[in-house]
């Protein structure tokens, strides 16, 4: 009898989530760690990034507060995981692709995502739905024809071992 391929393995979309929040870990951020994924219509990954300074800003010399004197705060200097992950990618046109994202874009991500061609949005989370950065970017992407969809997964976590004893 031969043997079976094992059922357990994770869905497209989890395996590229997962790809999104490895690269969340990444961020200095101390506040908030998000990583994104861009994924070609065949399934290849294209894009990575996290939020985080831009190149050649070293972490040291900013600061990471979310509050006092705006420029006190991380905001104007740190660029999102998507803005990232698009800048990032590989050199390709990213129409038709798919981004993973573990936040829900802000309106300055999504309106760099209609502009680079990506049809489609996968997210984990949508926290700060209710804040109106999160409705114009909803807004904004819903004109423009890009689908929206929070990750489907049954997953709560999945453990990766560095154990050469795992493999």
């Amino acid at each position: 009898m031969a043997t079976k391929k094992r059922q357990d393995y994770i869905s497209w979309d989890e395996y590229f989530m997962g790809v999104a929040l490895l690269s969340a870990r990444r961020s200095k951020d101390p506040g908030t760690q998000v990583g994104a994924c861009i994924v070609n219509p065949q399934n290849k990954i294209v894009g990575a990034g996290y939020n985080g300074l831009p190149a050649g800003c070293h972490d040291d010399d900013f600061p990471w507060s979310k509050q006092g004197a705006f420029l006190e705060t991380k905001y104007p200097y740190v660029c999102h995981a998507e803005l990232n992950a698009i800048l990032n990618n590989i050199g390709i046109d990213l129409r038709g692709c798919k981004i993973y994202t573990a936040l829900f874009p802000c309106n300055e991500c999504a309106k760099a995502i209609i502009q680079s061609g990506i049809k489609e949005v996968i997210y984990l989370s949508d926290k700060y739905q209710g804040q109106e950065s999160a409705q114009a970017s909803r807004r904004m992407l819903e004109t423009a024809g890009i689908k929206c969809k929070k990750v489907s997964t049954d997953l709560t976590e999945l453990t990766l071992s560095f154990r050469e004893q795992d493999i």
